[in-house]
């Protein structure tokens, strides 16, 4: 097949890539080439199918029309699409050329909170927190309505907290990623999570993913579909951070701190990923998904996965960024919160 990926080079879309060049099908890519070379020297070392680069959208939409006017596809999948605007972009582009569109929304956009810990494709699409998955349903309902009205054939994918070797998954961390949290377990600093860390979360390796992805590409029941694809694995967050200090052979120092007061004074949009998102509990059901793709198994248990993450970022020092700035913003928070506690009680034990 001939599959276009806008993208195709992320955390989620490198496994992806992969796949489908050792299935032997043609890929055209979308994209600034930032990983383009690391793509190549796979495709030259194991891919059998073709790899073909047709520029950036940096390079504006007529330069990208030039450049596929003589190319039919037989899907053509958005990762890069975080407003509507890129999808009527899309539209445009691609409404002639391809027998599937893939649009990769967001398990995010699933209701804050949930009315049920257990989630299906049929949970309501609602979070008034996060503007991120705000846009992500906005996406969806602009999709939705090409498919009624004008037969575009879309299928939308509902991703949750997928990783890949280039970093470790944390519920909480700065701008730089999650590599000072690794930096404070080795230093035996102590670790901030939120709430008490008892919530479950779902963690998908991209190797995963990309197997289940590749089941829907060219799937007629998948057309006018929306499908999530996660893990069927459900960890706590303390389990998740033991599982990382035990990899690292480090004695886990976890400090609680409430998810609404870490929201209120995050470094980050911790509003948007923590109340918004990986504060709920999530349970996800991906019968759906199972029926559509007969036989898809998730095979990379969490401990597996972040073992080969944590291996892969030891080994490339340009995956080591330091965030000076986060590791002093969990110091002060957690010598602010101590003294509280110290106030608390020494006016508790005043006459």
């Amino acid at each position: 097949m001939k599959i276009l990926l806008i993208g195709g080079t992320g955390t989620i879309s490198m496994a992806i890539s992969k796949l489908l060049l050792q299935k032997g099908h043609t890929l055209y890519l979308i994209n600034r080439a930032t990983r383009h070379q690391e793509l190549q020297n796979f495709h030259e070392i194991q891919g059998s199918g073709a790899l073909h680069h047709l520029g950036s959208f940096d390079d504006g939409e007529e330069s990208i029309a030039k450049s596929i006017q003589n190319i039919e596809f037989d899907a053509v999948a958005d990762f890069f699409a975080f407003e509507v605007s890129a999808l009527e972009r899309d539209y445009r582009l691609f409404k002639q050329k391809t027998k599937q569109f893939i649009f990769i929304s967001s398990a995010s956009a699933y209701q804050k909170p949930l009315s049920n810990y257990r989630i299906t494709e049929g949970t309501p699409l609602a979070n008034p927190y996060w503007k991120y998955s705000q846009n992500k349903i906005a996406c969806e309902e602009y999709l939705t309505e090409l498919y009624r009205t004008e037969q575009f054939p879309i299928t939308i994918v509902r991703p949750s907290h997928t990783y890949d070797e280039r970093s470790i998954p944390v519920g909480l961390h700065g701008g730089q990623g999650s590599y000072q949290v690794i930096a404070r377990i080795l230093e035996n600093k102590p670790v901030l999570i939120h709430g008490d860390g008892t919530s479950l979360w779902t963690l998908t390796h991209n190797s995963d993913f990309a197997k289940a992805f590749i089941g829907l590409i060219g799937n007629p029941h998948a057309i006018g579909e929306s499908v999530q694809i996660t893990s069927d694995e459900s960890l706590t967050w303390n389990q998740i951070y033991t599982c990382i200090a035990n990899k690292l052979n480090k004695k886990l120092k976890a400090y609680y701190v409430s998810s609404k007061f870490l929201a209120d004074i995050g470094p980050v949009d911790t509003l948007g990923n923590l109340i918004g998102d990986k504060a709920n509990t999530v349970v996800f059901d991906n019968t759906k998904l199972k029926n559509l793709v007969p036989g898809i198994s998730f095979t990379k248990r969490f401990d597996q996965g972040v073992e080969e993450s944590i291996r892969h970022v030891f080994s490339h020092p340009e995956l080591q960024k330091k965030d000076p700035k986060f590791d002093k913003w969990c110091d002060i928070v957690i010598e602010t919160l101590e003294e509280a506690k110290t106030s608390v009680q020494n006016k508790l034990k005043t006459p």
